[in-house]
């Protein structure tokens, strides 16, 4: 293929000369990582240390109880790791629902598979496809005492929703006022997050939205074992409403060892998933697996430096005490996310560590270098 340029051929008596698209073009593979790069490579899940490759290791936490300590793993990708939260939830307590479109077929993730051929149709069904219908269901049935699992298909259609999650959900504790009454165990789930082939409506990351809005818990899990845990305490453990936002691109990616008995993961806790002294880095979910590689080079580079990487968890409210602390004595804080960078968390991180003496800030975010 050739591209010709003429210009204004009766004033410019020059000959015609084709240019070949290849020489003016630099092409580059789809989706793909630049020649010789040593970062934005592919992930080796099977060998990153954020995952537990053996039992022993899954079992080592301090969060699980003494049950699940003392018993078995499966070895489980995370869509399989929210099944079995899924499972367990509606096995240990006769309130729990969980609907959407599509879920009782298993859904486009197959993430609820069997579980209306298991719990029966009438806990696990379709809704219509209108997700504000979706939201303004399980909030009625969460105040009636129920404990609902909605799907939202993917995070890119949760928009329709949004009045009846900020205006209702939100808002229920305080417009109660003495009586106690709240619409905890209500959990909004959705698939969310860059893909590298989603498009405009398979690949956003809406969770800074939902952090501007007290009332809400906004979660999103980096591992399997992170995912069940994460999901069973969204569930069980606490009064309010929870946007449980779940990477899409690590469903059959991410593999690792699982508790099999019920446990849960506290919200609003980071990990300190690895300690350092000069800068700190904090992220959450799928970004996590490139800080990790990220921070191998440098610390190859330069083996003098050291990196605290922290992994948020709970993504709103964040947990202050445990990135304050580091903050405080790194001195330096990088915030790597795939959110919006207007008014997003990070503008979070330097309202509360302004007071961080010789604090230096970065905001990092992922570029999506094409979404269709």
């Amino acid at each position: 293929m050739t591209l010709g340029f003429r210009v204004c051929d009766r004033l410019i008596a020059k000959p015609y000369k084709p240019v070949s698209l290849s020489s003016i073009v630099t092409r580059r593979a789809y989706a793909s990582h630049p020649p010789h790069a040593r970062l934005n490579t592919s992930v080796d899940y099977a060998t990153t240390p954020l995952l537990h490759h053996t039992s022993k290791a899954a079992l080592a936490s301090q969060h699980l109880p003494r049950e699940a300590q003392d018993g078995t793993t499966k070895r489980m990708n995370l869509f399989q790791a929210v099944n079995s939260a899924l499972s367990t939830a509606l096995s240990s307590d006769p309130r729990v629902l969980v609907f959407g479109e599509d879920v009782a077929f298993g859904g486009v993730f197959r993430c609820t598979s069997d579980l209306a051929l298991n719990f029966g149709s009438d806990r696990v069904f379709n809704t219509p496809l209108t997700e504000q219908g979706i939201a303004g269901f399980a909030i009625g049935v969460a105040a009636e005492g129920l404990k609902p699992v909605a799907e939202i298909q993917f995070a890119d259609y949760v928009y329709p929703a949004f009045d009846q999650m900020v205006n209702e959900a939100a808002k229920w504790r305080y417009r109660e006022g003495a009586t106690g009454g709240n619409v905890g165990g209500l959990v909004i789930r959705m698939p969310s997050g860059g893909v590298g082939h989603g498009a405009l409506y398979h690949s956003q990351s809406p969770e800074s939205l939902f952090t501007h809005i007290p009332g809400l818990r906004v979660v999103t899990p980096r591992s399997p074992w992170q995912a069940k845990g994460l999901l069973l305490s969204s569930i069980f453990e606490y009064n309010d409403p929870v946007v449980f936002m779940e990477p899409k691109i690590l469903y059959r990616a991410a593999v690792e060892q699982v508790p099999s008995e019920y446990y849960t993961i506290p919200l609003s806790t980071a990990e300190v998933v690895k300690e350092g002294k000069d800068v700190t880095i904090v992220s959450y979910g799928a970004p996590m697996y490139f800080c990790q590689k990220a921070i191998e080079a440098l610390e190859q580079d330069f083996p003098e430096k050291t990196v605290e990487l922290i992994d948020l968890r709970t993504v709103y409210p964040w947990d202050r005490e445990c990135v304050i602390k580091s903050i405080s004595k790194t001195g330096r804080c990088v915030v790597v996310h795939e959110s919006m960078v207007n008014a997003g968390l990070p503008q979070q991180f330097k309202r509360d560590a302004f007071f961080v003496w010789r604090l230096q800030y970065k905001d990092v975010v992922d570029k999506v270098h094409t979404l269709g």
